[in-house]
Parts: structure tokens; sequence; C-alpha cells
């Protein structure tokens, strides 16, 4: 019998799942906090809490990880030495890589050489900053339309240093050169982190005993191999999402659906029709940048397990900040609870996210650089135990300054305790996993800033998270309104209710907690399916091999000469219409339409197959699906420019057989394609 093992490394917890590959049928699974910053830890040991008798006949791994997107946003990834050719206009701040270098070079809009490439200039600039960068990377003006100058670069680059290059065309064949001149130096960026990440998992899985081949999820819900998750790390940023929706799928049987998935840290939706992932027509945005890496299309609000909720002049808030559930911290830290109870709380006139009676700081670990005076004497203050504001301020024997804790905070250093949602289920008994005690004292604090009880008061927590999930799910299938609006219409004694025609999956830990308070606000058949608390491992590992290919095709004129006409209706003319082909292999230029067409449909079919073949998948695996989007000018006439899009899909590395579908799921059927939603008053 044969295993496959799925793993999502997310923000605040890792977890595995097995399934027999014979029937899809999830034979174990296991949850167990994420190892921060290096998810590695938590990986080895979500591993060893599964049961070794089917780890051992493990056959397949599959991984998806915030790696890529912490580093981003953090801003840890190792320095690039960033060559850009051509026209380039450089920002006011600048460009974010600290070597960089402008050259002479590019094409045009047609592939036509703009400029020489300084080939000087690139030998001149590797030998200058080869000893202080990891990797290089290069975007060359329209290298989409024509890469010859950025594959001399890598050329060059490889010769005088070794090191590796990473080429913008390889990333996006789309229109937009600095924003693959980001997307290329973000990927550079992660190259040794994604090595060292990728090494240690096969190494693990090697001193168990494990013959298994590795995959990884990308952003757009498909799996690679590990040579293209090498190469392109870029595209594993917001495989969680990913992994949660193509989850959804597969726990509820379900082709088409919408995906609710509450993590620690946010709340994400998003949706898949007929088994693919919808994906957004902008490149993913990660840490203000805007790439050009296709991702899902998802909505993702700062509502989680873990968001802050705080009090202010009798009012509560909820998030946007992530902090560590007062349950968990009780577990974590030897005497909090003893700490929490004792603690004095501090004057309302200072109360504000910060100041509260329920937050405490600790040091996360993380070296601090460069302190500020003020800083400094915080963060000596705070030492291996949680304190609260009350505490700094007793220590220091003065107001410790919000704005310097503030500071800490953004910068890692010091990581806040408080109440959250998590403990507000706690308080209610819908979820047990740490210490509720500490919860409930949490909740009668805030509580009696309310006037209210501890259980109403979670009560109102729970509701308000439902809501928000609600405005969410809304938000995203109802383009075009504000979220003010939403929130509007979601609200007070006569609300809207939703009705929605797609199935609406909830995923995460104790996400069941808030499926009847949707219900009230949807009209919607909302499902929690069957381990729905492992939902994006489980993705991880089902998410079928997925490539997509545009080809440009764009008609131009072209100065002719008699001779190299023969029509007699054409001796007078001076020019001739050919057809450009702009594809990931290089031009072509083609003097008929319907050649370029049919050169453009068959060279997306070949680097559709030849992907998938190197992922393993046979001819008779492959469904390929061509589509065409023209630009027209005058009817009957053949079209300006026109994008070929070829998708290639790989069957499931898994067997589902339909008796193991759940009853209840097959009482629904899927009314429509699309997300469609509609309203009537309450």
């Amino acid at each position: 019998m044969q295993y496959s093992l799925g793993i999502d490394a997310g923000g605040t917890f890792t977890d595995g799942v097995i399934i027999r590959d014979s029937d899809g049928l999830i034979l174990d699974a296991a949850k167990v906090l994420t190892t921060y910053p290096d998810p590695i830890g938590g990986i080895k040991k979500v591993i060893d809490t599964l049961n070794p008798d089917y780890v051992k006949d493990i056959k397949l791994v599959s991984v998806s990880t915030t790696l890529s997107t912490n580093t981003i946003l953090e801003d840890t990834g190792f320095p690039v030495g960033v060559i850009l050719v051509g026209d380039y206009v450089i920002p006011n701040d600048g460009f974010p890589a600290q070597y960089y270098v402008r050259l002479s070079g590019g094409h045009t809009s047609n592939g036509e050489e703009a400029a020489p490439l300084d080939e000087e200039g690139v030998r001149n600039f590797a030998l200058e900053v080869k000893d202080h960068v990891a990797a290089f990377s290069v975007s060359s003006f329209f290298s989409n339309r024509n890469s010859d100058h950025e594959l001399r670069v890598k050329q060059i680059i490889r010769e005088v240093t070794g090191m590796p290059v990473v080429c913008g065309h390889e990333l996006s064949q789309e229109v937009g050169a600095y924003d693959r001149a980001i997307t290329a130096y973000l990927n550079a960026q992660l190259l040794p982190i994604t090595h060292k990440f990728i090494q240690s998992i096969m190494q693990d899985i090697k001193s168990r005993g494990i013959d298994a081949n590795l995959l990884m999820l990308k952003c757009d819900g498909s799996v690679v191999g590990m040579e293209e998750a090498l190469e392109r790390p870029i595209e594993s940023i917001f495989s969680g999402p990913a992994a949660s929706l193509v989850g959804a799928a597969f726990l509820t049987k379900y082709p088409t659906c919408a995906m609710v998935d509450v993590g620690g840290t946010s709340t994400d939706v998003a949706l898949i029709r007929d088994g693919v992932p919808e994906i957004s027509a902008q490149g993913a945005i990660v840490g203000g940048w805007k790439t050009m890496v296709k991702a899902i299309r998802m909505e993702t609000s700062a509502t989680g397990g873990d968001s802050h909720i705080w009090a202010q002049e009798q009012k509560f808030y909820l998030g946007p900040r992530r902090v560590i559930p007062l349950c968990r911290a009780a577990v974590l830290y030897a005497g909090f609870l003893d700490r929490l109870k004792e603690s004095k709380s501090p004057s309302r006139k200072l109360l504000c996210e910060n100041i509260q009676a329920t937050k405490f700081f600790v040091r996360t670990g993380l070296k601090p650089l460069e302190l500020t005076r003020t800083e400094e004497e915080i963060y000596d203050t705070i030492q291996g135990n949680p304190l609260s504001y009350v505490d700094l301020f007793q220590r220091l024997k003065k107001q410790p300054s919000v704005r310097a804790l503030d500071s800490l905070i953004q910068k890692r250093l010091v990581q806040s305790i408080g109440f959250t949602p998590t403990d507000a289920l706690h308080v209610l008994g819908e979820f047990s996993l740490w210490d509720a005690e500490a919860s409930i004292i949490g909740a009668e604090r805030l509580a009696k800033q309310l006037r209210t009880s501890k259980e109403e008061f979670s009560i109102m927590v729970k509701r308000q998270v439902a809501r928000n999930m609600a405005k969410d799910l809304v938000s995203y299938l109802v383009t075009g309104i504000q979220d003010s609006v939403i929130n509007q219409m979601l609200s007070g004694d006569n609300f809207t209710r939703f009705k929605v025609e797609t199935p609406v999956v909830l995923l995460g830990g104790p996400v069941v907690a808030y499926k009847e308070e949707m219900e009230k606000l949807l009209d919607a058949n909302i499902v929690v399916p069957e381990h729905a608390n492992v939902g994006n491992a489980v993705g991880s590992l089902v998410g079928k091999g997925i490539k997509r290919v545009e080809i440009l095709i764009k008609r131009d004129f072209a100065p002719i000469t008699g001779a190299d006409v023969t029509d007699e209706e054409l001796k007078n003319a001076k020019e001739v219409i050919q057809y450009f082909v702009f594809s990931p292999g290089g031009r072509a230029i083609f003097p008929q339409y319907m050649d370029a067409y049919e050169f453009a449909r068959n060279s997306g079919k070949k680097i559709i197959m030849d992907y998938m073949k190197a992922a393993g998948y046979s001819k008779d695996e492959v469904n390929i699906e061509v589509t065409k989007k023209d630009l027209m000018t005058r009817e009957g006439e053949e079209p300006v420019e026109s994008k070929v899009i070829v998708v290639g899909i790989g069957t499931s590395r898994l067997v589902v057989e339909k008796d193991v579908i759940p009853d209840y799921m097959r009482k629904k059927a899927i009314s429509s394609r699309s997300a469609e939603s509609s309203y009537s008053g309450k």
C-alpha cells in the first residue's frame, strides 16, 4: 500500500496529512505550532506526530509554505545584484536593491534591438559586486518580445562569477519592464533560502528511510517539481490560500465552490470553478511590491483566530494586529497565568491598542540591530517573561513610550500577548486546545469595561468574526461594493441576507463555531467538511499540475521592394502586412495570420507537454484547452492583436472513489458555474 504526505507550513500552525493513494482517503492528520523563523522544525515535528506505519510507505510528499511570503514581507532575503537593460525610469525612492546598475540595450515592442548591449558594463558590475551578493537578476526592455539581451547577460555573469542569474522573461511574458524587474529581483532574493529549505526537507525525508518524490504548491493552486520550485521560488508566495482552496474542493467533492479560510492571522476568500482556481488578472502584490506572478484571486482581511481584541471608550475592536492568545500564553510561559491574575489595570485615560488590561509583551528572540535610546530602555526591561504596560511603568519608574513600544513590535523584536477570538471560543466552551482559565480572566476584564458579562462579550466577538467572514465573501463575489456599505447591509436588526448560489466551504481550526452565525447572514449551502482544520495540508497534496502559456500575435507592416512582390496588385505598395508571434521560446514572423495562429497554438501545446512530462505526467494524463482573445478594428479583417492562451491540466495523482463522497454533499447540485449573488431584506 502506498501513501502520500501533504504538509502546509503556515504562519501559526504546520499541518500534515497522510492520504491513501488508491482511494484518496485521509488516514491521519496532525497539527503543530510553526517554528519561526525557520519552519523546518515544525515540519519535522508534524511528521514525527503522524502514524509511523504510514510514514514509512510514503511515495509522494507535497509542501506549501509561507517561507517566500514572509521573507519578502520581513525584508530578510539575500542581497542581489540587479542589471536593468534599457531606458528604465527608476522611482524617486529608488530601486529596492542595494546593488543595481542601468546599462544600454533592450528591444522595441516588435522585438527589434533598440540599442546594443553594454557587455563590458555587465562584466564590470558583476566583478564589482560578486563578493557582496548571493545571486543576480536581469531585466531588459521588452524581453518578453525578445530575450536575447537577458540571455547574453546571464551567460556573461555565469562566465565571470559562476553565480545564479534570474531573467525577467523566464518569469513573465507580460508587458511591464519595471514590474518584471521587481519580480526577477525578488525571485533572486529567495533562491538561497529556498535551496536550504528544500534541501533540509529532502534530508529529513531520506533520514527516515522514505523514498518519495517531492513537490511544492504554487500560488495558482498547481504543483511543481523540485527543479522548477528551486528556480522560481517567487511562485510559492500565497501558496497557503491556494492550498486551502484546492483542499476545500477535494474535501467536499465540489468542483465549483467558494472557500472561506480562517487562519491565525487572516481570513482568505477564493473561488474554484470546474476544478481550476480563479486567477487574478493582476500580478500578486506582496510587501507593497507589484509582481508579475499569477496567483489565485483572493480577498484577504486581517481577521483571524489570533487577531487582537481590545477595548476603548466602551467599544471593542477586532484587529488588525495579531497577538499570542492568552490561553496559549498560559501554556507557553511558566507563571503567566498567575501574573495575569495579579496584574493591575492601566488608567482608562491611557487605554489604546497597546495599553490594555489584557495585553502583555515578551521578546521574540531576534537580535536587535539599531535601536533608539527609548527603544533600548524598553527592550532591556522586557526579558523572557511577559510584562504588561503597568509592569513596564513600575520597572522603568516612568511612563513607557507607546511609540517606542510599537516600534519594537513592528521590528519583530517584541511579541504581544492579548485577548483573541480564540480566547472567546475558549470562554464559550467551543474550543479547548489551551488554558481556558486565562481566556476567562481576559474576557472578564474586557467585559467589565463594556458593562456586560464575559459570556455576552465572547458572543459579541464571535458574531463580529462571523460578520467579517460574510463581508469578505460578499465583497469577493460582488465586486465594486465598498466594505463599509456591505458592513451596513449585514448589520442591525433589519439586515440584508445575501443569497449565494455557489456552495461555501469553511476551513480553519475551530471554524465550525462560526457556521451557525454565517447561516444567519447568508442564504447559502455552507459546509464545514471533515478535516476542515487541515484543509490546507490536504490541498498542498491534491493540487493538480496546471500550466498556463500566453502567446501574443501582433499585426504590423514591413517595407517591401518590387523584388519581394509577385502579386500585381501589390506592385505599387510600400508596405506589406506581417504577423509577429511572441512566445516564451522567442519571436517568429509570418506573412499570414492563420500561419501565425497555428504556430502559436502548437508552440503553446509543446511548452505545456514538455512541462508536464518533466513533472511526471504522461500524454494521456493531460488535458489541454486553447482559447483566443482578439483585438479587432474592422469586421471581416484579421485581428490587430490576438492573445492565445493555452492551459494544460494534469489529472490528480490520487484516485477518489465515488462512494467516499459523504451523502450530505450530494444533496445540493451546483446550479451555476459563476458565483452569483442576490439579496432580500429580512
